[in-house]
């Protein structure tokens, strides 16, 4: 997101033009922020090639435990909704598409949105590393069902993990080598699984 819409939106008008978008979008307090694929001054840019790669790494080692624990994994095009209650604020909610999400409840094939998120993974661009430190961070943590927060670089090798427990959020930090136990799926995900394929 880099920059507001013109004109704020309602949820129902963001859901149903989402449906025929020819491009993402998320939705935050009223407004539409377009991510790749749009040619306006709202858009981001296209991600580059190391971050589609690193994005998938990580789907490809959750989608085996995923199916072993009867749970889902989806890569980029699952949005989540965090609802006004969660995030204690007011205004609307909130729409984000993660790079990859994990969910261990039913799923409905026909389904646009997860609201039971488990395991939550964002890898961190120029353009979107502020806000997914800060924002999606933020309203992330305040569902009930995540477990896991898990924040990629694509500059360095370099990954954070918030993991929830009885005492609330603990944070655990890998950087240029090393692994970490994913929630929801108990996965060993180590830095080289993250970056194969790639000259980070």
């Amino acid at each position: 997101m880099t920059s507001s819409a013109l004109r704020k939106m309602t949820e129902a008008e963001y859901l149903e033009t989402e449906e025929v978008s020819p491009y993402k979008r998320e939705y935050v307090d009223g407004f539409v922020y377009a991510l790749h694929g749009e040619d306006t001054a709202h858009a981001q840019a296209g991600a580059r090639s190391r971050h589609g790669i690193i994005a998938l790494n990580i789907a490809t080692v959750l989608r085996p435990l995923a199916r072993k624990h009867k749970c889902r994994v989806y890569a980029s095009d699952m949005s989540v909704r965090i609802s006004p209650s969660s995030v204690l604020r007011a205004g609307g909610p909130l729409y984000y598409y993660p790079d990859v999400v994990l969910t261990c409840v039913p799923v409905n094939d026909d389904a646009r949105f997860l609201e039971q998120p488990c395991l939550i993974v964002e890898v961190l661009s120029e353009s979107t590393r502020n806000i997914d430190r800060r924002e999606k961070l933020h309203g992330y943590r305040t569902l009930p069902s995540l477990q896991g927060y898990l924040m990629v670089d694509t500059a360095a090798r370099a990954a954070r993990l918030y993991l929830r427990d009885s005492e609330g959020w603990r944070e655990e930090y890998r950087e240029g080598e090393g692994s970490l136990t994913l929630p929801c799926v108990n996965a060993t995900l180590t830095l080289e699984d993250i970056y194969e394929d790639t000259k980070v």
